[in-house]
């Protein structure tokens, strides 16, 4: 089974820019994923402030495919 969220684009910096959900085919950026995080979209991921910004990141836990690639 993929992994449900799939990063896309990354900054100079390596900052995580965008994002596609391999399930609904939605492309999304940093701060669109932000917001559907905070309104339950995504269940299986939170955000963290990294330098001020937030930044998606999943749960943690055993399993592998959630995680961000």
């Amino acid at each position: 089974m993929p992994k449900r969220v799939k990063v896309t684009k990354e900054t100079d910096s390596g900052r995580n820019a965008a994002f596609h959900d391999n399930f609904t085919g939605d492309d999304m950026s940093r701060s669109e994923f932000v917001q559907k995080i905070k309104t339950g979209e995504y269940e299986n991921y939170h955000i963290r402030k990294v330098n001020g910004v937030d930044t998606p990141v999943s749960n943690p836990d055993s399993k592998h495919n959630n995680n961000l690639d």
